[in-house]
């Protein structure tokens, strides 16, 4: 890593950094197990204590995950600890947090300290709500990445696997966890030890942070090809003052005939719903992942009259705007309209 200072303990001989894994409820069983599986294998491998690690709760009470996994903890937060590294591993419904105090308090403290703040998932979005993340660069994953961009605009949101900048390290959560993990251990501990943790995890050649969260064959080739893909673009670049189905034919370079029958082939759905749906899914990750009121996320999703939104929200949702507030396991959820069987 770059940007080190004075206060951060250079690694070498005995010294051991003090790592807090600091659980939120919701919290992914899968990135906790993608955190601690390399430090541990880094101590394996070395044979001594590289990292100590402290399994935190905000009230030091057992935490159950998203899977319904309970995990017992050492200790709450409190404002006397001292970390070199903090990882805040969260995932649903992380906004009534971002209003704790304490846990701010604790983030911004742990900063001051010099501790490297590492955000998981959604732990990325306590770290912005704490103002530890104002101008770095900062990894979301995809589906909360417009939510955070309204909420957090001084935060350099990427729609990138991870990133390292300075004394933050940011990951959009899964599979890519890993991936940073190893890219740090290369970088801050030792290339070759990283390399020897990776063969035993079994990751064969670690993504750069820049990568694309999402891979050709998850996005549905046909829909994203010529035309068609172009007539998607300038839908999703075009969702708060929406086009009609003319303009959008004429700028790609289509009648609207074409048009419809290009969408109705691939997605089953005409230009205007398939447009819809992705205002609707605008729609709702605004209200799950931002305080924007219903009229605010209404405007902002092309629609200009709030009793149209609220009648094609319940249609999709089956259930009120006003009643979609927070991202939990059990609240509505938007599937991806990747096949046409899927849309």
């Amino acid at each position: 890593m770059e940007g080190l200072n004075s206060r951060e303990r250079p690694l070498g001989g005995d010294t051991t950094l003090r790592v807090g894994l600091l659980l939120l409820p919701s919290f992914p069983s899968l990135g906790l197990a993608a955190v601690a599986e390399p430090l541990a294998i880094a101590n394996w491998l070395s044979q001594k204590p590289l990292f100590q690690w402290t399994l935190l709760s905000l009230d030091g009470q057992p935490v159950q995950a998203s899977n319904g996994l309970s995990s017992q903890v050492e200790a709450g937060i409190s404002p006397e600890q001292e970390f070199d590294l903090c990882f805040v591993i969260a995932s649903f419904d992380v906004h009534r947090h971002c209003r704790n105090n304490l846990l701010k308090s604790w983030l911004r403290k742990q900063a001051l300290f010099g501790a490297v703040l590492v955000g998981v998932e959604t732990g990325t979005e306590l770290l912005a709500a704490a103002g530890v993340l104002d101008g770095y660069d900062a990894a979301v994953h995809w589906d909360n990445l417009p939510g955070f961009q309204e909420s957090y605009p001084k935060v350099r949101s990427r729609a990138q696997l991870y990133c390292l900048d300075r004394q933050r390290l940011t990951c959009a959560g899964a599979a890519a966890i890993l991936d940073m993990m190893l890219t740090w251990l290369g970088g801050r501990i030792d290339a070759d030890l990283a390399r020897e943790i990776g063969m035993h995890l079994l990751v064969g050649q670690v993504r750069a942070p820049t990568e694309s969260q999402l891979d050709d064959g998850q996005k549905g080739e046909p829909l994203h090809e010529g035309k068609l893909r172009r007539a998607v673009r300038l839908m999703e670049q075009t969702l708060e003052e929406p086009l009609d189905c003319e303009a959008i034919a004429s700028r790609v370079g289509l009648s609207r005939r074409q048009l419809e029958r290009q969408f109705k082939q691939h997605t089953g759905l005409s230009p205007l719903k398939y447009y819809i749906a992705l205002r609707l899914a605008r729609a709702h990750n605004l209200l799950q992942q931002t305080n924007l009121s219903v009229a605010q996320v209404a405007a902002s999703s092309g629609f200009g009259s709030l009793e149209h939104f609220s009648r094609a929200y319940r249609a999709r949702f089956g259930c009120p705007p006003s009643e979609d507030r927070s991202q939990t396991w059990t609240a509505p959820v938007m599937r991806q309209p990747l096949t046409r069987q899927g849309a």
